[in-house]
């Protein structure tokens, strides 16, 4: 999967930072990874795109978080196949199948513990899914 993100990484008390610079981080004060430890989580990601508009329907903006997913893990010296855990939250459920296939074309055989839930809004009216996960790296280059 091709991740066109920028990432911004720090280290403070004690932990690893991750920062895609996304409108919201500043304002709400998270940040859209967190290591400490072998265990990175990842905020809930929306499919935003570089120019700060929204990829086109639900499965596109499923690929594009998960991308960002990705970027934000590796710049935390994981990877996907240390996800263990992904949370899907979307404003249609109806739309569940196409979000679902995307999210098994990108894990694979890693095929990490999900949850998928329908939610009335999410940050910005055109965002349609937002994806969490939960990584834990058990070795120092990130394989198995």
């Amino acid at each position: 999967m091709s991740t066109e993100v920028e990432v911004k990484t720090s280290e403070r008390f004690g932990r690893r930072y991750a920062s895609t610079g996304a409108p919201w981080e500043a304002i709400v004060g998270y940040s859209r990874a967190v290591r400490s430890g072998q265990s990175i989580a990842v905020t809930g990601t929306v499919g935003l795109l570089p120019n700060r508009t929204f990829a086109a329907g639900a499965a596109a903006q499923t690929r594009r978080a998960l991308e960002i997913i990705q970027a934000a893990l590796e710049a935390l010296g994981g990877n996907l196949r240390d996800v263990v855990r992904t949370r899907i939250f979307v404003t249609d459920i109806s739309q569940w199948e196409a979000i679902g296939r995307v999210h098994g074309e990108v894990f694979g055989e890693i095929r990490p513990a999900t949850t998928m839930v329908q939610v009335a809004k999410l940050i910005d009216d055109a965002a349609l899914v937002e994806i969490e996960a939960d990584a834990l790296v058990l070795h120092s280059d990130g394989s198995l």
